[in-house]
């Protein structure tokens, strides 16, 4: 059994089960988030429905209440209610005829409503003004509620069901006099029909939905719920139990009369087009997994077959036999698998050859570098040779400038044990030189000066790194200057950077502010070169000087100039262990 396994591992199984495995999670993870994505959305458009029925609702019973506290009022201001409740406060009784004319009077006012039952007038000592019977109101609501509608002062206060009649309401406000400032005159009581606040019971139950209305003390007020209306009210939540069924609880609260209403939607009807997405999501699922089952031993059998071919071929090349593997139609990774060991089968008898090729090229270029050495001591001999005769001439003078070129040739094309480094010391034997040869040029017109801290001589600097500076200085400086000049080389301990400081000037005719500003801007480019187009320009200096020092805080070349006065190039060198002794 365990053969038959590791005999069943191969790279097309594994394609196989690896592109079924990806496919199912895939897919089930789709569904599952598909479903869980659409139950939410139907869901939330549900609860927005009912809180827009909430909201609707809310206004139609804001509308009745508002209808309500309109046509009291207009009864309690009219002439016949204030003057008869005037008089009574004032000790005159009303007689029977009085109010008989009243009450039908007030009567009229109920044709503007169906929801009210009947208009009922107290006076201020809660006697009865009409109906005509010997009914207080204290004995009608209570003197608990009384002194809320004091508290009142006016605004119409909702009492509730009528202990009575258990198909009205009751709501009082107290009658104000108007031309006695206001003061309390007596209390009008009003029955309202429990239909007045119909929440559209029949539309509701078509949608199985549970409206309960409740007052300002959650007592309900009217609801199209069977059972037990206060167990619901006290539930919590967005959704609720209620009879081993989920319901979605929506409530809205009115801000003009403090009542809320609720709304109760079994969720089982908001979802009931839910199973035709679930049966989709299943068959859809089981329909990609075939797919992908057919596609999936399609690919792997395409991938191994190519494969299979060039080990049985490579296999006869383990035996000696190099033999090039048949090219097929195949994926592009095929075939350059392929290609690829064809081309090494096919140069391998070439890799000796091309390693002899490389070191006959490594060969002839050990042989032009050793040509290369000769080429300068070839020069260093004619020099040496031109000043041995000159000496026999007695041309000490040429023959001094002789050795002053023959060094300034060594030190520029390379000296002994020296590359890229070299010491101040060196340098300056350089410079001095190069002011010899010039002087031969320029005569009596050049002069120079060199200002050198001992403690800086054995300080290694790049090579070649001041020199050019001092040729410009020569050649821009001195050169453009009518008359002798002189050029002056400085080099001195700065304490505030623990560096060398060099200073190259000259008194030539110098450079205006703008000069000296485009040829920073320039220098900072590398676009700056002598005069005479050879040597090393002034931005290759600078260049230098950060590439050497581009973990030193230096800030490169610094170039000050004033017409008539000169121009002065300056940079730092980094001191080393000496330094600090020397300070």
């Amino acid at each position: 059994m365990r053969q038959r396994l590791q005999n069943m591992n191969t790279l097309r199984n594994q394609i196989l089960a690896m592109f079924l495995l990806v496919m199912a999670i895939v897919l089930c993870f789709v569904g599952l988030t598909t479903y869980t994505r659409v139950s939410a959305l139907i869901k939330n458009n549900a609860e927005r429905q009912l809180k827009q029925t909430a909201n609707e609702a809310t206004g139609r019973l804001e509308t009745l209440y508002r209808q309500l506290d309109m046509l009291s009022s207009q009864v309690m201001t009219t002439a016949e209610v204030q003057k008869l409740l005037s008089q009574h406060t004032f000790g005159q009784r009303a007689s029977l005829q009085q109010r008989q004319s009243l009450m039908q009077s007030v009567s009229t006012f109920q044709v503007y409503s169906d929801g009210i039952q009947a208009f009922d007038l107290y006076a201020n000592n809660y006697s009865s003004m009409f109906p005509l019977d010997d009914t207080t109101l204290s004995g009608r609501i209570g003197a608990a509620w009384i002194q809320q509608v004091d508290l009142a002062r006016g605004k119409l206060v909702w009492i509730g069901p009528d202990p009575k009649d258990s198909n009205y309401f009751l709501a009082v406000r107290q009658v104000r006099l108007i031309d006695h400032w206001f003061a309390s005159g007596g209390y009008l009581l009003i029955r309202v029909n429990r239909s007045y606040f119909d929440l559209g019971e029949q539309g509701g139950r078509q949608h199985n939905e549970l409206m309960m209305l409740l007052d300002r003390n959650l007592s309900l007020i009217t609801s199209n719920y069977e059972g037990n209306s206060k167990a619901v009210i006290q539930m919590n939540g967005q959704t609720i139990m209620i009879r081993g069924k989920e319901y979605i609880q929506v409530g809205q609260k009115s801000e003009l009369t403090g009542w809320k209403l609720v709304i109760l939607t079994p969720i089982s009807t908001v979802l009931e087009g839910i199973t035709v997405l679930r049966t989709a999501i299943i068959v859809s699922g089981c329909v990609g997994f075939l797919i992908c089952l057919l596609c999936s031993f399609f690919l792997s059998s395409m991938i191994t077959r190519p494969i299979l071919r060039l080990i049985k071929t490579m296999r006869g090349s383990r035996l000696g036999e190099m033999r090039p593997s048949p090219e097929v139609q195949s994926t592009v990774e095929i075939n350059e698998l392929t290609k690829t060991y064809n081309q090494m089968v096919e140069h391998m008898n070439e890799l000796i050859q091309v390693i002899y090729e490389k070191e006959l090229v490594r060969s002839r270029s050990e042989l032009k570098a050793l040509q290369a050495q000769i080429n300068p001591h070839f020069l260093y001999n004619t020099l040496e040779a031109l000043f041995w005769s000159l000496q026999e001439k007695e041309e000490e003078e040429l023959a001094e400038l002789v050795v002053a070129m023959s060094e300034l040739f060594r030190y520029t094309i390379g000296s002994e044990g020296t590359s890229e480094w070299v010491t101040f010391s060196a340098e300056l034997e350089h410079i001095e030189h190069y002011m010899q040869l010039m002087q031969l040029r320029m005569g009596e017109r050049l002069t120079w000066e060199i200002e050198v801290a001992p403690g800086c001589l054995t300080v290694r600097i790049p090579k070649l790194i001041i020199q050019p500076i001092v040729e410009n200085a020569i050649l821009h400086g001195i050169g453009n200057k009518k008359g002798p000049g002189c050029v002056s080389l400085t080099i001195k301990a700065d304490t505030t950077t623990a560096s060398w400081l060099v200073k190259v000037k000259d008194d030539g005719p110098g450079m205006d502010e703008e000069t000296v500003l485009k040829l920073m801007h320039e220098h900072d480019l590398g676009g700056i070169t002598n005069a005479k187009g050879n040597g090393m320009a002034i931005a290759n200096v600078n260049k230098r000087l950060q590439l050497y020092y581009k973990d030193q805080s230096l800030h490169g070349l610094s170039i000050r100039s004033n017409l008539g006065e000169g121009t002065e190039v300056s940079f730092l060198i980094p001191g080393d262990e000496s330094w600090h002794e020397i300070q």
